[in-house]
């Protein structure tokens, strides 16, 4: 499936269940949304986002405890959570989306680059992927929204066959 596939699929799949999606990105800094923008009609379903790059807007912004950064680190699924949690909070989003990573090229955290956590939450599942990519800073941030996508369709398809309403 072609990257614009992707994303009509993601749009089909929220329309026919009457859900919006945001996105709280660091490491893609925007790149999510703009290829979900990409798609005429996407202001049916797509509320928004964050770009939160630095820890102080992930607290701020997000209400992402200060403790859990420090207890797990800004790349991690915990705070991938609740980096979703908190764009969905912040938006009234029924389908929150989280990506956070290192795209290099220098290490963050201790985590090497190509280190990269995803989160997806629905309103009946909860989604995380940790990824390992390789190459330079953009096939980075390009690989991590491809499989972000990937995760949300699968995320949207497992409400599909795991509720019988939207």
């Amino acid at each position: 499936m072609s990257s614009v596939q992707t994303e009509q699929k993601v749009q089909s799949l929220c329309l026919e269940k009457g859900w919006n999606l945001a996105v709280a990105e660091s490491c893609t800094g925007g790149l999510f949304g703009g290829r979900i923008t990409s798609v005429p009609g996407s202001s049916a379903y797509f509320t928004g986002g964050a770009i939160a790059y630095s820890d102080d807007l992930k607290v701020s912004l997000l209400g992402i405890k200060e403790k859990l950064i420090r207890d797990h680190g800004a790349v991690s699924s915990e705070v991938a959570v609740a980096m979703a949690e908190g764009v969905k909070g912040m938006t009234g989003a029924d389908v929150g989306v989280a990506i956070t990573g290192v795209a290099g090229p220098d290490s963050s955290e201790a985590k090497p680059p190509g280190t990269v956590h995803v989160a997806v939450i629905t309103p009946f599942t909860i989604e995380t992927r940790l990824y390992h990519f390789k190459g330079a800073r953009e096939n980075v941030r390009k690989s991590a929204v491809d499989e972000a996508l990937k995760l949300v369709l699968a995320a949207l398809g497992a409400c599909r066959r795991g509720s019988s309403s939207s």
